[in-house]
């Protein structure tokens, strides 16, 4: 979708939701939190949300749906997440169910979907059960084939819509040979199943993201139709890994849109409190905190643009791009939300606060982004075992590698640039050594450095050289990284494949890949950036938030970097703009000033 579609759909969704702080808007945080005192499902959300047309833009728009980039639902979701992650989670849970019909199943099936959604049919994914977590191949529930389809047995536990959806679309186990074969994927149709033959489990009560239907159920050798079946039998643990890939992009999206409210009433706060005579953005401490939030929120950006681009333009690499985001992402907004804590101080805590309860609520529901859909270890431990051929490949990448790596970045960095139609079918489960984000990154930071002589400011052209040299310093580790996995690898022998020092190095790698992907945007992206984007002193300021994971008490910047950064921050903030590259509009905010003192 043109950059400019995308931002007019936007802002279509944003006018139709309202200000937040409004009482009388669509979507207003007073209600948000209310609904969630009480545990409560958010159907007067949900609903509205769904006949405006949300869910349909990820579906097929060959049968009746209108996805065209996946990053218009992304974004479109992301900006409901601001206001509610609940009302978020229970929008998108549909879409995910969907996501192994569309990966896996006929054009029948996906016709029949897309109309069955479109018609308000919600599905539910049932992925885990109780005794078995992250662990698939242990998985217990069984269909056992019959003539005519098979009888489902079993439990499904932590399953997102269990209760309240019509279908859940179940991985079961269909072989006894002991492998990744043995596991299909099946729609159980609730409502075409005897009375009482599914027995719902309670809704556990949860930390976050409160009012979402969280629970389960248990099934007796319940018949389903032989058509019920996704894809091929044996099929089923390839199709859930491809499904978790878009996934895994779009939970990571949430996170993101926690810290963007946190960040947005914190500064409501430290804007027009004063102390000892200059308010709270202006104490030095304060506005180092703001702006490295700010500058986390613009790496997470950054990472998460080219890991849902990527689903399109390098789908056979979507195995690295999603795990990257789905660890890296999570883990820096948790760590942002603590800092902004700091900063707003014990208006962070209250619930009731009519100005700033939100964001205690924000606090509680982001951590679900990290277990969610494949958890940190989850994510690392599919990075570490294709560390070592991506390590290789970095190390022996020919001029045509490059070349065409370089191609394809443009494209996952570039916001202008189009994207190939999506077929989800063509994610890899491993990227055989691919990571064109890395491959590609020597170039970026040359045209960096090209982009810092061409600059017209002389503080414009000093940052951007700062920044063109701390990315070559980071990105300089891939080569000892190589090296000390060589080494480990050497020294551990079998050991090495689940080894805490193997995780540690796919943790850095992930820290390398959003050095590139931050240099990426801002090379490909800077001609359709607005003021105050594209900026140099940001961009540093992202790279030493990214190098501090490795020398955590050495700099990069200086006071000069932290005030040009606050200008930038005050510009999104002044402007109702989403803290974002895309620069989204926002919904008016109408304010009361006296609630906010308060």
């Amino acid at each position: 979708m043109p950059r400019a579609d995308l931002t007019a759909l936007a802002v279509r969704l944003e006018e139709f939701l309202g200000c937040p702080h409004d009482d009388s808007s669509a979507m207003p945080f007073r209600r948000v939190l209310e609904l969630d005192e009480r545990e409560s499902y958010p159907y007067e959300f949900v609903n509205p949300l769904r006949a405006w047309g949300v869910p349909e833009y990820a579906l097929p728009g060959e049968h009746g749906g209108r996805a065209g980039d996946v990053e218009a639902e992304f974004n479109l979701v992301r900006l409901i997440a601001r206001r509610d992650s609940t009302t978020a989670t229970a929008l998108i849970i549909t879409n995910l169910a969907f996501m192994t019909v569309w990966t896996g199943g006929s054009p029948g099936q996906q016709a029949e979907f897309v109309t069955a959604i479109k018609n308000g049919q919600r599905l539910s994914w049932g992925l885990s059960e109780r005794g078995y977590g992250s662990d698939l191949l242990a998985n217990a529930m069984r269909a056992r084939p019959v003539d005519g389809g098979y009888l489902l047995s079993g439990e499904k536990w932590l399953i997102g819509n269990a209760t309240r959806a019509d279908a859940m679309v179940v991985f079961a186990r269909t072989g006894e040979r002991g492998g990744s074969g043995d596991f299909s994927v099946l729609v159980l149709d609730k409502r075409a199943v005897p009375a009482g033959s599914v027995t719902e489990l309670p809704k556990e009560r949860l930390h976050g993201i409160r009012g979402m239907d969280l629970s389960g159920v248990r099934v007796d050798d319940v018949f389903v139709p032989r058509s019920a079946l996704i894809g091929r039998e044996g099929q089923g643990l390839e199709i859930a890994l491809k499904a978790a890939q878009a996934a895994r992009a779009q939970i990571s999206g949430m996170a993101i849109s926690a810290v963007d409210t946190g960040l947005r009433v914190t500064l409501d706060f430290t804007e027009g409190r004063v102390i000892l005579g200059r308010t709270v953005s202006d104490i030095p401490y304060s506005r180092r905190q703001l702006t490295e939030v700010f500058a986390d929120l613009m790496v997470a950006d950054a990472v998460s643009l080219g890991a849902v681009r990527g689903l399109q333009q390098a789908p056979e690499q979507a195995s690295v791009h999603s795990s990257v985001a789905k660890y890296l992402v999570p883990t820096m907004m948790e760590r942002a939300m603590s800092q902004l804590a700091v900063v707003l101080g014990a208006r962070y805590f209250l619930r009731d606060h009519p100005h700033y309860g939100v964001f205690q609520k924000m606090l509680r529901d982001l951590p679900v982004a990290n277990f969610a859909d494949g958890n940190t270890v989850v994510n690392l431990r599919n990075l570490a075992g294709q560390l070592q051929p991506l390590l290789t490949r970095l190390a022996s990448a020919t001029g045509r590698d490059r070349a065409a790596a370089e191609a394809n970045a443009a494209v996952l960095y570039g916001m202008g640039a189009g994207l190939p139609t999506y077929e989800p079918w063509r994610q890899e489960l491993f990227a055989r050594g691919r990571d064109d984000t890395l491959l590609a990154a020597p170039a970026s930071v040359a045209a960096l450095g090209a982009l810092a002589e061409d600059a017209k400011e002389e503080d414009q052209r000093g940052w951007l050289r700062r920044a063109a040299a701390t990315a070559e310093e980071l990105l300089a580790r891939t080569v000892s990284l190589g090296e000390r996995a060589e080494r480990l690898r050497t020294e551990l022998g079998r050991a090495f494949g689940n080894s805490a020092e193997l995780f540690d190095l796919a943790k850095e790698y992930c820290l390398l890949h959003a050095v590139a992907a931050c240099v990426h945007t801002f090379v490909h992206s800077h001609e359709v950036m607005e003021e105050p984007l594209p900026n140099g002193a940001l961009l540093l300021l992202q790279l030493e938030r990214l190098r501090r994971a490795l020398a955590p008490h050495e700099s990069v910047t200086d006071p000069g970097v932290v005030d040009e950064v606050m200008r930038v921050l005050r510009h999104f903030h002044g402007a109702d703009q989403l803290f974002s590259h895309w620069q989204f509009p926002l919904a008016r905010r109408e304010l009361d000033t006296d609630t906010v003192r308060r």
